[in-house]
């Protein structure tokens, strides 16, 4: 067991206790407005995917036990380094924002907490985006728990943290869904999104050195999306535009899926014939 560093193994605990507290699980709690923001949007999903959550909590538990021994100490310690409790607070601090709402019908503090919430969440990706990035080009996976309690909670996060920065804007600039009607401006926007938000799916599924995970987030939250827009809600275009992109997404995970298989089990017959030649 690795106790040295023990301050800093100790931070990442504490901050994990402030990103899991109440606030956090707000999406999950019956008529929460928490992933809606002060009001639900055109790009609104269904409240199952905010689930990941979950998943991500429960892999970051793995990682601070994992940090006490000598495999998991470089990774999280010097791969992450103080990084992850500053994005602990970040998201804490957007999860409190992005449940705000007025009590009453203010429809100018709605849009002060939903735009403080965008702003939060833009700080949160950048964050997310750089510990990613650092561990997958420094910290390669070496072993299975490298994957699952380092790599894995931060591709979800990273693909979670794309659609939650869509919809916090939805929410800060995009009308009220249960007072206003889909006009063209509104469904052109909605369209953009999810078109930009099915590249990315299938920009990390498909480069070389592609995040099925983060992919796989960003795919299920357009269906999440589908299924939350229905036809008599948000009309057609909405609607089978987020069934559209949510296929293509998830025919790019699969293919990457498939192929990344096949590449391993290339990789083992090669290795199990080579004394055979040699």
């Amino acid at each position: 067991m690795r106790t040295d560093a023990l301050g800093h193994k100790a931070l990442n605990i504490v901050s994990f206790l402030l990103f899991t507290g109440s606030n956090s699980y707000g999406s999950m709690a019956p008529g929460s407005r928490w992933g809606a923001g002060a009001h639900p949007s055109y790009l609104t999903p269904e409240p199952w995917i905010f689930g990941t959550w979950g998943v991500i909590h429960f892999l970051l538990v793995g990682m601070l036990i994992y940090q006490f021994t000598d495999a998991g100490h470089t990774p999280v310690i010097s791969g992450l380094g103080y990084r992850f409790p500053i994005l602990c607070v970040l998201n804490a601090v957007y999860a409190g924002l992005a449940s705000a709402h007025s009590n009453g019908h203010s429809s100018i503090s709605d849009f002060v907490w939903s735009l403080l919430a965008f702003i939060t969440m833009i700080f949160v990706a950048g964050s997310v985006s750089h510990i990613y990035r650092t561990i997958k080009v420094h910290h390669a996976s070496s072993s299975l728990l490298d994957t699952l309690f380092v790599h894995a909670p931060f591709s979800l996060w990273h693909g979670f943290s794309v659609i939650l920065l869509f919809l916090a804007g939805f929410s800060a600039f995009g009308v009220d869904a249960t007072h206003h009607k889909a006009g063209i401006p509104t469904k052109i926007f909605v369209f953009i999104a999810l078109l930009l938000l099915e590249a990315t799916a299938a920009g990390y599924a498909l480069h070389a050195n592609g995040d099925l995970a983060g992919a796989l987030v960003i795919s299920l939250g357009l269906l999440a999306i589908f299924q939350h827009q229905t036809v008599e809600h948000a009309g057609k275009f909405i609607h089978f535009s987020a069934l559209v992109f949510f296929i293509i997404s998830l025919v790019a995970v699969l293919r990457a899926s498939i192929a990344a298989i096949q590449a391993r089990r290339t990789g083992a017959t090669a290795e199990e014939r080579a004394p055979l030649n040699a």
